[in-house]
Formats: structure tokens, C-alpha cells, sequence
């Protein structure tokens, strides 16, 4: 597992880090929360955040903004903040966890257990960043927004997703989605990749075309 600690007193820092890494999770570090984002834009593999709110150049409120805006991480907001106010604005904005300081760092390694275990794929429902698939609701959601897709759309998002990181072949998806006696081409697959891939506008890119074969989706 990989913790992101994100506190601009470095002693606070080294504490997590050390009693992170005796637990096996490897970390990262940012001062604020501006470079807190950066680190997220290139760590897609990042489990739990740990979120100071009194940071120079972008505080924990923003940066928590910023977070749910485009990922879907679990976040325990770490601060010496102890008014209720800042508590509920805190879980407002779509914290996890708040710990105050000063803290128990053995307390601090399991919230962590607890967020990260509630945030484990449901069986219920597939959530990667801001799309997310109810399958129980058979409806599909990008950045909180319901996208309205076609039964056809849905099946295709649906299986593409339970078999993500595998290339599929078109022969496979017709067989699959349309039934073996589909009487159509190849070209059914594309048109509905293409209209699947509009409606899921930012994240359009996780489905990728395997040149001369099929498709793949995949998390980026």
C-alpha cells in the first residue's frame, strides 16, 4: 500500500513515514497542497492520503476540493484544528477520517486499515477516480453526474471493465454483448466504442483500440 503524507512540518512527516513503512506501506511526502496534486498526477497508485489543513501555498480545505474533483482516494485529514466547525466542513468536503494533533501514530496505522478496507472494490459497484458503475442500479456516474447510456453502452462499459488490462477481440464482444447469432459486422462494436467513449468524456481514454483486434480497458 502507498501513503501520500502531506503536512508541511517535516517532524510530523518523518513520524508517519517511519511508523507507515513498519507497517509495509511505502510513502510519499509533499509540504503543501499544491505539490500534493502534482504527486497525484503522476502516482495512479497511491491508497490513502494524509492531509494537514494548515499548509503554505494551498491549505488542506483546497486541496481536499481539488482530490475529490478527480479521485476517488481515501483521505484522513491530520490537524491541530479541534472545533467541531472544522470537523464538519471537513467531512462536508468528503474527508474519511479526521485525526487531530497531537496523535497516537499506532491510532493514525489503523484509521488507515479502516479507510482503506471500506474503499475496496465492492462487488456492488466499480469505481475508478470519478467514474463509477452501481450494478445493482445498472447506472453509471462520471464526476457525480449520471451518464445516460444505452443497454447495449452499459453491457459493453460492464464487460470491458470486468476484464480490465485484457485485449478483446471484436468476434468476442459480438459474441458476448449481441449473441452468437447477431447477423451484424465488426463495425457494430466500433460504432457503440465510439458512442460509449463521448459519454464517458474524460475518462474515454481507458478504453484503448488494439489495433487489427479489438479493445482493452485499462486504468491509467
Amino acid at each position: 500500500m502507498k501513503v501520500l503524507i502531506v503536512d508541511d512540518e517535516l517532524g510530523i512527516r518523518e513520524v508517519i513515514k517511519e511508523y507507515s513503512i513498519n507497517e509495509g506501506y511505502s510513502t510519499l511526502e509533499a509540504e503543501n497542497g499544491y505539490d500534493a496534486l502534482k504527486i497525484l498526477e503522476n502516482n495512479k497508485d497511491i491508497d490513502v492520503i494524509i492531509l494537514d489543513i494548515m499548509m503554505p501555498k494551498m491549505d488542506g480545505y483546497t486541496t481536499l476540493k481539488e482530490i475529490r474533483k478527480h479521485y476517488n482516494i481515501p483521505v484522513i485529514m491530520l490537524s491541530a484544528r479541534t472545533d467541531e466547525y472544522d470537523k464538519l466542513q471537513s467531512f462536508d468536503l468528503g474527508v474519511d477520517d479526521y485525526v487531530t494533533k497531537p496523535f497516537s501514530p499506532k491510532e493514525l496505522m489503523a484509521r488507515i486499515k479502516v479507510v482503506t478496507s471500506r474503499n475496496k472494490v465492492n462487488k456492488d459497484e466499480y469505481i475508478y477516480k470519478g467514474l463509477r458503475i452501481n450494478y445493482l442500479g445498472y447506472t453509471v456516474f462520471v464526476d457525480n453526474k449520471e451518464v445516460k447510456l444505452t443497454p447495449k453502452e452499459y453491457e459493453l462499459l460492464v464487460y470491458l471493465v470486468q476484464n480490465k488490462g485484457i485485449a478483446i477481440s471484436r468476434e468476442s464482444i459480438l459474441s458476448k454483448i449481441w449473441g452468437y447469432d447477431f447477423s451484424g459486422d465488426d463495425r457494430t462494436v466500433d460504432t457503440h466504442i465510439k458512442m460509449l467513449r463521448n459519454n464517458l468524456g474524460e475518462y474515454r481514454n481507458l478504453i484503448t483500440t488494439i489495433r487489427s483486434m479489438g479493445y482493452k480497458y485499462e486504468e491509467k
